[in-house]
Order: C-alpha cells, then sequence, then structure tokens
C-alpha cells in the first residue's frame, strides 16, 4: 500500500482495469487491489486475454472467471489468435501477445471507465531485473537500465516492490490457487532463458538477494537519468534553437557542455524529433557526436529517414527532404509573382537614361533586360544551374558560389532564384549575375522588388535616381 501511495497510483474513484492471466502474480494483484477496494473506492474489472497459443489456455480462463465469481470482481473475457497477428504484423509471439494484451485492457478501460483510470499490471521485481540485464547485454543506455517504471502514463505496476517468490510466499500463506504456465519453464524466450540460467545462477552461487539488489540498483539508475535529462534538457536549450521539425545546433556552444551531457543531449534531441528513439543506437550518436569535430562540411543520414547536416558553425537535426523538387514560377514582366504563401516578386520595366545611377539595394536589384536569352523564372536550384561572378566573364557553379557564401545546405535546396536558363540572374539578398549588369549599351532596365519571406522588410524603398554618365552600374556587387 505504502508503494502505491508513494507512486499516486490509485486516485479515488475511477476505474481501474486488471489484466489477470491467472498466474501467481496476477492473481495476487487482483487480490491486492480488492483489499485495497475496501479502503478506497474505485470500480475494479479484470481482464482476461486468451492468446490461443496453449491447450491450456481454455482451463487458465474458466479459473480466472471463477475466481472473479468468487471474489465479487466484475470479469472481461478476450480472445485473441497471437500467433496469427504475429504473422500478419511480423512479430514475435512474445511481442504480438503484449501489443494484443495492452489493446484489450484500454478498451475495457474506454467501454467501463470512459478512457479514464489505471490499467494495472502484475510486473514485479523479477520481471525488472530480467528487463535490466536483457538490455544491458544486448546495449543499453540508462533509460534501458532504469528497468520498469512503477507509473507509465496509465498503467501501475502496484506488485513491482516485491519478488516473485515472496508473491508465492503471501499465495501460499493465504491459501490462494493459481495456475502454472508451462511456457515459462522453457528457454524459448530470451527472458527465460535470462530467468532460468543467469538469475538463478546469481541467487543461488552469488547472493540470494540479487533479483532484489538489481531491483535497487535499477531504481537509483532510474533517478540518475532522470536528472541528467534534466541537466542534458537545460543544456540543450542553451545550444541548439529548437521546433517540432528540427533542431538547429550552434557548434561552439555545443563544445563548451560537459562531454557527458553533450552525448545525453543529443540523445534528448533525437528522441524530441522522432518522438522516441526507434532503431538509434548508442554507435549513431557517437557517429553524430564525430560531425561536431568535423573541420568540413558533412551529412549523416540515421535510421527512420533521420539527416544531420553539418554546415559551418551549425549542426542541423531533421528528416531528411523526399527528393528534392524544383519549385518554379514564370514571371511576370512587368506585373507581380507570388512565390509560396509570403514572398513577392515585383518588374518593372524601366527605359534607360543617360542621367541615370544605380544605387545599391539588397532585395532591388535593375539588369539589362535586353541579354535575357530566355523567359525569366522564379525557381529553386537544380542540377547546372551556374552564374557570373568574376569581371572577365569566368562563369561559377551556382553550388560553389553558394558554399563560398556558407549558406547552410537546408537552405540551398529553398531559396527563390531567378533563372533564365541555367543561367541565374539574381540570387536574392546575395547578388545579380554579372552578365546581366547595366552598361553603356543597355536600353531598357528591368527593376526587380522582391518583399516577404526572408527579407522581412528590411530593405528601404529604392530607385533609379541621381547622375552618372553612360547609364553605368555604380553600386550592384
Amino acid at each position: 500500500m505504502r508503494f502505491m501511495e508513494e507512486y499516486h497510483m490509485l486516485p479515488e474513484g475511477g476505474t481501474v482495469v486488471a489484466g489477470v492471466s491467472g498466474g501467481a502474480d496476477s492473481v495476487c494483484l487482483l487480490f491486492i487491489l480488492l483489499k485495497i477496494r475496501e479502503q478506497i473506492p474505485f470500480d475494479l474489472v479484470a481482464v482476461h486475454v486468451n492468446h490461443k497459443i496453449r491447450e491450456e489456455a481454455g482451463e487458465d480462463a474458466a479459473y480466472v472467471e471463477g475466481l472473479c465469481r468468487k471474489w465479487g470482481c466484475p470479469y472481461r473475457y478476450v480472445e485473441e489468435d497471437v500467433a496469427h497477428y504475429a504473422r500478419e504484423e511480423h512479430l514475435s509471439e512474445e511481442e504480438a501477445g503484449r501489443l494484443v494484451r495492452y489493446r484489450a485492457f484500454q478498451q475495457a478501460l474506454e467501454e467501463t471507465g470512459g478512457g479514464k483510470g489505471r490499467i494495472a499490471v502484475a510486473h514485479n521485481q523479477n520481471d525488472t531485473a530480467e528487463t535490466l540485464l536483457f538490455h544491458l547485454l544486448r546495449g543499453s543506455g540508462l533509460r534501458g537500465l532504469s528497468g520498469i517504471r512503477p507509473v507509465r502514463e496509465q498503467v501501475i505496476r502496484p506488485l513491482l516492490c516485491v519478488s516473485r517468490e515472496e508473491i508465492e510466499a503471501f499465495l501460499a500463506e493465504n491459501g490462494i490457487g493459481y495456475c502454472i504456465d508451462r511456457t515459462n519453464s522453457e528457454d524459448t524466450y530470451t527472458r527465460n532463458r535470462i530467468r532460468h540460467h543467469i538469475l538463478s545462477y546469481a541467487r543461488r552461487e552469488i547472493c540470494s538477494r540479487a533479483v532484489s539488489h538489481i531491483y535497487d540498483a535499477s531504481v537509483m539508475i532510474g533517478e540518475a537519468d532522470a536528472f541528467i535529462r534534466s541537466c542534458a534538457g537545460a543544456a540543450l536549450s542553451r545550444c541548439a534553437l529548437l521546433s517540432p521539425q528540427e533542431i538547429v545546433f550552434d557548434i561552439a556552444a555545443y563544445k563548451q557542455e560537459d562531454p557527458f551531457i553533450r552525448r545525453q543531449l543529443l540523445l534528448l534531441a533525437v528522441e524530441r524529433i522522432t518522438a522516441g528513439r526507434k532503431d538509434i543506437s548508442l554507435v549513431h550518436i557517437r557517429l553524430l557526436a564525430e560531425l561536431f569535430e568535423r573541420r568540413t562540411n558533412g551529412q549523416l543520414d540515421l535510421p527512420g529517414g533521420l539527416c544531420a547536416c553539418r554546415e559551418y558553425e551549425k549542426v542541423r537535426l531533421s528528416y531528411a527532404a523526399a527528393g528534392n523538387m524544383t519549385q518554379i514560377s514564370e514571371i511576370a514582366i512587368p506585373g507581380t509573382t507570388l512565390w509560396g504563401e509570403d514572398v513577392c516578386l515585383s518588374c518593372t520595366l524601366l527605359p534607360c537614361e543617360k542621367s541615370i545611377n544605380i544605387p545599391e539595394k539588397t532585395y532591388t536589384k535593375w539588369i539589362d533586360y535586353d541579354k535575357i536569352v530566355k523567359s525569366l523564372v522564379l525557381r529553386t536550384r537544380r542540377a547546372g544551374d551556374y552564374l557570373m561572378t568574376r569581371s572577365d566573364g569566368g562563369r561559377k557553379s551556382l553550388k560553389s558560389y553558394l558554399i563560398d557564401e556558407k549558406i547552410p545546405r537546408a537552405m540551398r535546396d529553398k531559396m527563390p532564384l531567378v533563372a533564365d536558363g541555367s543561367h541565374i540572374v539574381w540570387v536574392p539578398g546575395l547578388r545579380i549575375s554579372g552578365h546581366y549588369k547595366i552598361d553603356g549599351r543597355t536600353r531598357t532596365i528591368l527593376q526587380m522588388k522582391m518583399t516577404g519571406g526572408s527579407t522581412n522588410g528590411r530593405e528601404d524603398q529604392g530607385s533609379v535616381n541621381g547622375r552618372s554618365s553612360g547609364c553605368q552600374d555604380t553600386g550592384d556587387r
């Protein structure tokens, strides 16, 4: 009772659905809950799930039904072909059985308690010890070594503080019978092999209280894990910008954190992006950490479509793009062209006068309209794009130019570009290609002004004015 109060397992009122297989653990759980109900009012429903795997499964169901009738507890029977379900879903029978049971428990809670209440299952100290050893031997971080939690969402485990041996002794003292599952004595499942060979040897040859000691260690590891996760969460907020879609790390800030906390905050970052850490192992975390130590840009593809990109002094963690689709819009000249939801490109044709000066603006540019070969389009980048950056007319690939300008990879695929075929006329926010600059032979000027998006209204209104000879471009980069 003290254990349940410590973890606030049973609020007054509501419904508790108890999973009762008929084995010693679940029978003890049902008996304890019925006794507690005499002191704390709540509705109790026993649910038995027949997996249709064992021949004696029907006998177990009959025993549980009779026990519930004797003790005055509402009873529900659910039958599922777990072997068939496992084959359909490509699961082990052990995992399929677990999913089927919890689905049945949740459905019973929905129907009897409107979804509000608790689901009580009969895990004990031995289950925690087996789980810890299973994770340790297979490879695990602190979370896996913290064993089984007493409370997780709506699921409660009132017997987690006692051993299987104590449960069987309690039932014997009170003259309560239970069913014996013959599969528990087989070595078919990994947990059974841990139970029969590793834990039994440890209790017999090393320490009779080995199970309790492993359980105590799991509790301390769980407390340490909670504290470390709190520290890692604070560190993650200090060194990264967080959003549901991506996390962008500042490498310098990341390196100021303690090395141990760095690994933990990377684990936490992956959990936040993926809503869990499925298929992500410590090997992947080490590879991710190495990305922060590189001297050059790079990319790391992780399980589940997760992608980490080193972009100069940043590391961006997000889901990999599903293909690099090119977005394209034909530019209206003169007129207005919309891009996405908030970017607008306005184009105006102006005559070139001898007394004209071209001011330097970031999001307003003036080019020689007569040098355009094809129709201008507004689009994202694609293979083969180039622009002229040198006075001698030499070309430079757009990819090389954006790398030199230290534009992050994720931004390169989203930037709107003004293009004349594969020749990039203007990279908004940066420069126009030298080929389209206004010179002494220019007759018509195309004024392009971009608003919205990354411009954020930062540029003042600008126009072609002032005086110079020969209609020269004096300010554009």
